[in-house]
Parts: structure tokens; sequence; C-alpha cells
């Protein structure tokens, strides 16, 4: 079942216009703290919590633009729900990096992904140094406001003014320049704890050999268990998932070249290189006790997220979304001009991992569960690592091909059934946030928050639906004054601030 927001748009026409799209990356330089007054609908009085955002705020610095969006600095949105209300907050993670670059109004670093400094070889060759950008993801726990990039520590923020505290360790955890991953998991009920939650989350140093720190984390944010691992190879993991035993990595396979990037030739994310002939590799770490860790192979393909993953009848199943290969960034490349229908699209896949105790033998079965372009996954949080029934992700507005995200896709993972809503086709999605409702009896009970930018008015809105019923529509449409970059992750906190 498809609904549409603006003009009918036939399956088999392009559901956008490319310059439509190019808007939405124009730069955010102005921070706001406002009540959202203009908005469509009713905002649900028992909808109580703020909803936080992360991406690329500054996609230049004076006119000088970034290669790549993920070298954009980090700009954190606060939006904040209460008795049908809503209040808008947004401000940039001021690391010394982007304090630095403000001042100087010019590029001083060189980004992953093929920034590079003005002034050509000689100003770029052997500076190894990377900025902290805080631009992935944003999480509350422990009572501490969280900016996260995964090559670095966090930058810890003010939850009530998005004001800048410094860098965070995490009480000691970590020391300094060392990384804690942008996809941390709650896991909501951990039986070594009792039953109470805990955040697990991960840190990764690639190399010949690649190590994998895995760290959890109590309700008020002390360390309760760490672990580390070597895995043979070169290593690029950006997610994870979980289940009440294990954390599941999928080495990816890719190699990296780090000579051009010494040579201030290229970004360090240019010297990924997929090889197709190497199949991919599914690491077991167990999470608890002493057990060894397995690692599995599977066919060739590469994983940016999961959705989830849990344990039934013996078996392990992971749901990701998959590629045929790595998404390379060419050099000298533009972003803005890329040809979307030449790129294979992410597809929903199972992964079932069989664990025969008796042979000693683990079999891995893929299955492609949709072949709709999608991304951004996320479920019901008491859900996570546990079998489950509903999965919401950005999807493209067509069945089939690769385009921009421009609708949230409801999948019954049961049933196999599901439900689009499509922004097509002046509307870009962002990832999909559920939100329970307060006293909900069925998994799908609560509401889907999306920002999504109209690229008709140049500004961007924050769309709420039904997660029980996508068909109905919008329950309400918040429309912000401005713009904001498409951004990359969030979450959402049941506290107002």
């Amino acid at each position: 079942m498809i609904t549409q927001e603006h003009l009918s748009v036939s399956e088999y026409s392009l559901p956008y216009n490319r310059q439509d799209w190019q808007q939405g990356y124009q730069s955010q330089p102005n921070e706001y703290n406002y009540w959202i007054d203009d908005f469509e609908g009713e905002i649900p009085t028992d909808l109580h919590g703020t909803l936080f955002r992360n991406g690329p705020g500054l996609l230049d610095i004076n006119g000088q633009y970034f290669h790549h969006p993920f070298d954009g600095d980090g700009m954190i949105c606060a939006i904040s729900f209460d008795q049908g209300k809503a209040h808008f907050c947004n401000r940039f993670v001021r690391t010394e990096g982007f304090l630095a670059e403000q001042q100087a109004q010019t590029i001083l670093y060189r980004g992953v992904f093929g920034t590079q400094k003005p002034g050509g070889l000689l100003a770029n060759i052997f500076d190894l140094r990377l900025k902290n950008i805080a631009n992935t993801n944003i999480i509350y726990w422990g009572g501490k406001l969280l900016a996260l990039w995964e090559a670095a520590e966090p930058y810890r923020l003010d939850p009530k003014t998005l004001e800048t505290l410094g860098k965070d360790y995490l009480d000691g955890v970590l020391a300094e320049g060392e990384a804690f991953g942008a996809h941390p998991w709650i896991d909501p009920s951990c039986e070594l704890d009792g039953g109470a939650p805990c955040l697990v989350n991960f840190a990764i140093k690639p190399g010949l050999s690649t190590k994998i720190t895995i760290y959890e984390f109590d309700p008020v944010g002390k360390l309760l268990r760490s672990r580390a691992r070597i895995i043979p190879g070169f290593a690029f993991i950006h997610d994870f998932a979980i289940t009440p035993n294990y954390c599941i990595f999928f080495q990816n396979p890719v190699s990296f070249n780090p000579f051009p990037f010494a040579l201030g030739m290229r970004g360090a994310g240019e010297c990924l290189k997929f090889m197709p002939g190497r199949p991919t590799r599914i690491v077991l770490i167990p999470r608890h006790g002493q057990q060894p860790m397995q690692i599995l192979e599977t066919s060739s393909g590469f994983v940016f997220h999961h959705a989830n993953a849990f344990e039934q009848d013996g078996k392990i199943y992971v749901d990701s979304i998959c590629y045929d290969k790595l998404p390379e960034v060419e050099a000298n490349s533009d972003f803005r001009e890329v040809n979307f229908e030449a790129l294979s699209p992410g597809k929903l896949w199972r992964f079932s991992i069989d664990q025969k105790a008796n042979s000693g033998i683990s079999q891995v079965q893929s299955q492609l569960l949709s072949e709709q372009c999608c991304e951004f996954p996320h479920i019901h949080p008491e859900y996570v690592g546990r079998p489950y029934r509903y999965l919401f992700i950005g999807a493209a507005h067509n069945r089939t091909g690769n385009a921009p995200l421009q609708a949230i896709l409801k999948r019954d993972m049961v049933t196999s059934e599901s439900q689009l809503w499509s922004a097509a086709p002046k509307g870009y999605v962002s990832e999909p946030v559920f939100v329970p409702q307060p006293g909900g009896l069925q998994e799908d009970d609560g509401w889907v928050l999306t920002m999504v930018y109209d690229a008709q008015h140049h500004r961007s809105e924050l769309v709420i639906l039904d997660a029980g019923d996508l068909s109905r529509g919008p329950i309400a449409r918040l429309h912000l004054k401005h713009h904001i970059p498409y951004g990359l992750h969030g979450s959402w906190s049941n506290s107002v601030f």
C-alpha cells in the first residue's frame, strides 16, 4: 500500500529531480531556538520526550566545499515534545577542529572521505591528522548527551542547550584519541544484570590484523564489562548487531592501501578497495564468559547497517542492508552529481547462522527479503536483539532501482507484507525513528518520526506517522523555518529538555 503526499508519480518514471535533491546538501550555518508554531495536523499529546538528530551541518568553509558530506562538521538538532507542543533547537558541535577552521575561515584538516587542504600535494603530504567531526550519531545515556564519530572519542553536550562541554572519556574508559563507535545498541534486558538495560558499543583499530574492543555500560554510565578480540586481516566495520549472547560483526571484503593517503593524494576513505573475489566474514564474539569467537563466511557483499539480530531455534538471524559492493568514493568526483541509476541499491537481506554444536561447524545461509532500495533501519527498542515483527526503514519511492530515499517503508517480518508512505516527488526523508506509545500493547503501537527535506519550499519538516498504519499519512507535519542538511543518525529520549 502506497500513500503519497504530493503529485502522482508513475512507478516507472523517476520520482525525483536531481536538482531538487542537491539543494538539501546546502550548508546550514545558522543556529536556531524556537517553538514550532507552523504545523499541520495535531501533535499527539502523549508524545513526550526529545528527538535528537546528528549529521553534517556545514558542507563548505568560506566557499571551499568538502569532497564528501561525511567530512562535514556535526550539527545536532533537538526537537522536544510536551503536551502537544514542540520546540526546535540546533547547534554545531564545537570540536577543536571546527573552532580552528571557523576562526581561520579555511580548511585546515584533510577529510577521511577525500577533502584536501588548499595548496595541493605540498600542503597535504604526510599530514595524517584527522579532525574529530562528531557528525554521525547522538545518544543520551547515563545522564550524558554524546555526539559520536567512530574514529575518535565522543563529545559531550548539554542536553538542554546543546552547548558543547568538551571531549568525554567515559569516566576514564577511553584514553586521548581512542575511538568509540557511532552505532551503539541498547540491550533492553541483560540477563547478567538482572534484566536491567545496558548500552553495548565497540571500538575498532584496523591494520594488518584488526582489534575489536566491546564495551557494556549500565544505565548510569558505569562500565560493566569490556573485552577485546583480534581478527585476521584489515576490517572496515561501521555497524554491528547484538543478541543476548553475541556481538556480531560483518568484515566486508575490502583492502586498504595507505600510501596515496600518506602522500597527500587521496583521503583515507578513497584508499579502500572492494575485493569482489573474497567472501564476507561474519564474526561472532560471545558477550559473556570466555567462549572463543567464531569467524564464518558468506557470499561477497558490503554492509553498512544492520536492522536487528536474534536467536531462535538454535540459529542466529541477522537482518542487514547489503550492497553488491562498496560504494567507493572516487577522487576528483562531485557527490552532488551522483548518477543514482548507475549504482546498485542497498537491499534488505536475512542471514541465518546454524550453529551445529555436535560437528563444530556453522552454516550461513542468506535470503533476499526486499529488492526495494532502502537504508537507515529502525525497530521498537524493546525488541533489540530479540525476535521482532516490524521494521521501519527509509526507502526509494519505486520498488526497483536505485534512487534517493523519499519514503518510509514498514515491513512485517512475519508475513512479508509492507506499507509505504512516500514524500515524492519533492520530499526526501531521513532515518526513521520509532517511538513507542506509552502503554502500547502491540509492537507497532507508537509513532515514526522522520525529518523530511521539502525541495519545493527549501525547508525541512518533521513528519509524524502512525506506526500502526502508515496509510493514514502524517498525523502531523511540523514545518521548520529553514532547511536542515541531510542527516545521518538520531535517537529518542523520554526526557524533555
